[in-house]
């Protein structure tokens, strides 16, 4: 089978929902009485990086652990994500994304001020051939407010849905004297039921194209099927997420059990914790990343399986719970 290449996609799509702008303009009067903390990136270290030089405030929905006061994007680490207390005062908001078919990582809104102007870079993980997408819905802007996206300017209305290919470089403009552009950036997934939110021209690259379809979120809290602790000896690269090879490595000892801190399923090597989330049938991905990289118990050990697009390889490893 031959496969269509992501370059046929465009850097952005308009995807189908349309919301009530209004209804999320006037939602943000809860929200807006105190001053938002500076936008930061994320480390796979699992902690939050410098905040922005510039005018760049975040007010986080969903982060990991619930934390209303963290603004990056986050990624694997020990803690999960859950809604923050922000989250609680907005309700319409809390709709929209409950709306959306797909396991969800980080939510926030994200106001960039007058005259305040990013450098271009990139966000590598936002493929969709590694299934994690980012999506943006406008509530406030302005046309002197836009994404250059590889190239190309967006100015998106309020209250559309967007994707964009953050894999691109791009940079945020707001050259406005006056109005603070706010946008909910939402990072997601990508599932079939997602995908279906897509325009036509979309559906053949996304349906034949290297494109990773996660599936949906299992529904309540499927258990670890083998004794705990799990105790097993993996490659290192499999939790270096900036690994080209991640089944590749040396082995190094690793351990599966419950979280001291708070009690989700966690994998712990090299010194650093990872949470652990099911993924369908009996397999497991990393919190905060897709079905890209996921371990499944067997008779045996554990199978780990990475995914690009939808090429598939495993690794076979030996394992057990640990002996009394």
């Amino acid at each position: 089978m031959t496969t269509t290449p992501l370059t046929a996609a465009a850097e952005a799509a308009q995807l189908l929902p349309v919301f009530d702008a209004d209804r999320l303009a006037a939602e943000l009067a809860a929200v807006t009485a105190h001053t938002w903390n500076p936008q930061r990136t994320h480390t796979f270290g699992g902690r939050a990086g410098l905040p922005a030089a510039i005018d760049w405030r975040v007010l986080p929905l969903r982060s990991l652990g619930g934390d209303p006061e963290r603004t990056d994007p986050g990624g694997p680490g020990p803690q999960t994500f859950a809604p923050t207390r922000w989250l609680g005062q907005l309700p319409y908001l809390a709709q929209i994304l409950d709306s959306i078919p797909a396991p969800l990582n980080a939510a926030r809104l994200m106001a960039l001020g007058p005259s305040a102007v990013s450098e271009a870079h990139r966000d590598p993980k936002y493929r969709l051939e590694r299934g994690i997408v980012r999506l943006h819905i406008p509530i406030v802007t302005d046309p002197a407010a836009v994404l250059v996206l590889d190239g190309v300017e967006h100015c998106w209305q309020p209250g559309t849905c967007w994707y964009g290919d953050f894999s691109r470089e791009h940079l945020v403009r707001n050259t406005s004297p006056a109005v603070t552009r706010i946008h909910v950036v939402i990072d997601a997934l990508l599932t079939a039921e997602l995908a279906a939110w897509f325009p036509d021209p979309w559906q053949t690259v996304l349906t034949d194209g290297e494109v990773l379809i996660n599936r949906p979120a299992p529904a309540g809290d499927p258990a670890w099927p083998a004794g705990l602790p799990y105790e097993a000896l993996l490659p290192s690269g499999f939790a270096d997420f900036d690994a080209a090879a991640p089944l590749d490595g040396p082995l190094v000892p690793a351990r599966i059990d419950h979280h001291s801190a708070d009690g989700v399923l966690a994998l712990t090597i090299a010194g650093r914790t990872f949470a652990l989330l099911p993924a369908g049938g009996t397999e497991f991905r990393f919190s905060g990343w897709s079905e890209q990289r996921t371990l499944q118990p067997d008779g045996g050990g554990l199978t780990l399986r990475v995914r690009r697009g939808r090429a598939l390889a495993d690794r076979h490893v030996s394992a057990a719970p640990r002996a009394s």
